[in-house]
């Protein structure tokens, strides 16, 4: 089945998206073309080929045939326009952060519910050779028991950066380096581990004129028995993700930057179990993770009647995560998980009760 897709917001990461539908041509086509800026929209719907550009999704929406559209709009209005598509029956694959807070993706979650159109998250790193392999091996017990994790995001952001209006603040952007940028490990992370029990961490503005935090660090317990340790970064000069997983009969190791293939892994067999680092080297893969990995993965499910991944409920484990991140920082305790309740300060937007530095 050839399905109909449309691009809202041509920023830099609708370029992924395009790239991503064009590999998967025999699938999909790009339809249509949204953004507010019309010389911008005609532009890119000249360079990837979509006939049809609009200046509102209400108008794309009216005019129809489009079964799925990729949400590429700054932070601000993915739920408001995720909402409007799924009231309208259309199918949405939302860019990170989905929502700027837990209250905002449970209204979602609701309409999703209601009208029946899946609202999915781009959280193209699950969809990894390396990532798949490493939970296949972990369910069936070839590395033991979790014991520890390290999941690291550390990158590079200088104030030209956050010239940029939305960027760097809490209304706009929902959060600083913990919701913006390290959301894709931490989605990894949770992908691998399994459900988070507890969070105790810290958050600060060093350098940055933001309002948002540049900095944060968490210890995070899971029910599985791991601890794991998170850094999120915009302040670290060589740039790199991290995350590292201790099993009883392995060490499992990424290190990256945007994206993996197979040769940004390391295996590290505990003695006597050399057996996990050959069954991991023989099923080596040269594929990148990537948006056209999430995307298969994504029609797959539509084609199969159910309900395509990275699923809202999913991806709620996640943004409850970072939610819970922030109340530990900003109140000196630690959170548990389901402790935000709906009527929470900190459900209803990041920054709670206050960031210490506002």
């Amino acid at each position: 089945m050839l399905r109909k897709a449309a691009v809202v917001g041509t920023g830099a990461i609708a370029v992924a998206h395009a790239r991503a539908i064009r590999a998967h041509g025999d699938r999909l086509d790009l339809a249509a073309v949204v953004d507010i800026d019309g010389g911008r929209a005609a532009d890119f719907a000249a360079t990837w080929g979509a006939p049809r550009v609009y200046a509102d999704v209400g108008a794309l929406l009216a005019a129809g045939g489009v079964d799925l559209v990729h949400l590429c709009t700054p932070p601000a209005w993915h739920a408001p326009l995720a909402a409007q598509c799924l009231e309208a029956g259309v199918d949405v694959l939302v860019e990170k952060p989905p929502t700027l807070s837990l209250a905002e993706l449970d209204a979602l979650i609701e309409v999703s519910g209601r009208t029946g159109a899946h609202l999915a998250t781009v959280f193209q790193h699950r969809f990894g050779p390396g990532a798949v392999r490493l939970r296949a091996m972990a369910a069936a017990g070839e590395l033991g028991a979790p014991m520890l994790a390290t999941c690291e995001t550390q990158w590079y952001r200088d104030d030209d950066y956050y010239n940029v209006a939305w960027r760097g603040r809490w209304d706009t952007e929902g959060g600083g380096p913990t919701m913006g940028h390290g959301i894709h490990q931490l989605d990894l992370l949770l992908s691998v581990l399994g459900p988070w029990e507890q969070v105790t961490a810290v958050a600060a503005r060093r350098a940055r004129r933001v309002e948002t935090e540049d900095v944060s660090m968490a210890l995070v317990t899971f029910a599985g028995g791991a601890t794991a340790a998170v850094v999120n970064s915009v302040l670290s000069p060589r740039q790199e993700s991290r995350l590292r997983f201790d099993y009883a009969h392995a060490t499992v190791e990424l290190r990256h930057l945007y994206g993996y293939t197979d040769d940004d892994w390391t295996i590290t067999p505990a003695p006597g179990h050399d057996d996990v680092a050959e069954r991991w080297r023989r099923e080596r893969s040269t594929v990148e993770s990537g948006h056209a990995g999430q995307l298969a993965a994504v029609l797959d499910a539509l084609d199969a009647g159910v309900a395509p991944p990275v699923t809202a409920a999913e991806t709620r484990r996640t943004m409850e995560l970072i939610a819970a991140l922030y109340a530990s920082a900003f109140t000196g305790a630690p959170v548990h998980s389901g402790q935000i309740s709906p009527g929470d300060p900190f459900a209803k937007r990041m920054n709670g009760t206050g960031a210490p530095w506002e």
